[in-house]
């Protein structure tokens, strides 16, 4: 085995998961799943049938990760949030055809309790704030907070809040690399 479960931890028949992966205690990777290689998963995490992990994605302490998600490389999964599948979810009504997809781009970093409602993706390198309820799309590079969430700002890849001068540049304090904002959209130079 060239990945660390715990002990504790389930892991159904069907999973595949990438070397240097860790799975910490009392999580449930349940069957169909892809984990890609050095993950780090949380204690306490469920992650549901035939859901995507990139390489390099932290998914911290108590994290629910349902059918319809995929995250992509070097995604971090703050404590304790939480993505939905269903829109309307009821108990008796078995709604499993439904299941709506979420793919978290690139980089991306969803805070502590943060809560995505299905079918809104998250962009490349976006920041969702701690607590926040993402309600719609999330643009590459976006800071969006609050319930419901909205944008209030941009991010690095370093994850340092951008300050567009006058000519619409902005450059990250640790990196040095260049941004610019043009049309509502954020790229780097």
């Amino acid at each position: 085995m060239s990945y660390f479960a715990h002990e504790s931890s389930y892991i159904d028949e069907g999973c595949t998961i990438g070397e240097g992966t860790k799975i910490w205690h009392f999580c449930h990777i349940m069957t169909g799943c892809t984990i890609g290689k050095y993950c780090n998963i949380g204690q306490n995490v469920v992650i549901s049938p035939d859901v995507v992990l990139g390489n390099n994605v932290k998914v911290q302490n108590n994290v629910s990760v349902y059918t319809g998600v995929i995250c992509e490389d070097d995604v971090f999964l703050g404590p304790s949030c939480v993505f939905t599948n269903v829109i309307n979810p009821r108990s008796a009504v078995n709604r499993k055809q439904e299941y709506m997809k979420t793919v978290v781009a690139k980089g991306a970093s969803i805070g502590a309790n943060a809560t995505i409602v299905c079918g809104n993706n998250i962009g490349r390198y976006a920041f969702i704030g701690a607590g926040a309820v993402v309600t719609k799309e999330v643009p590459d590079y976006a800071l969006v907070a609050g319930n419901p969430a909205r944008q209030i700002g941009w991010m690095s890849e370093r994850g340092h809040r951008l300050m567009f001068d006058e000519k619409g540049l902005a450059v990250c304090p640790e990196s040095g690399e260049r941004y610019i904002l043009k049309d509502s959209r954020v790229s780097k130079v």
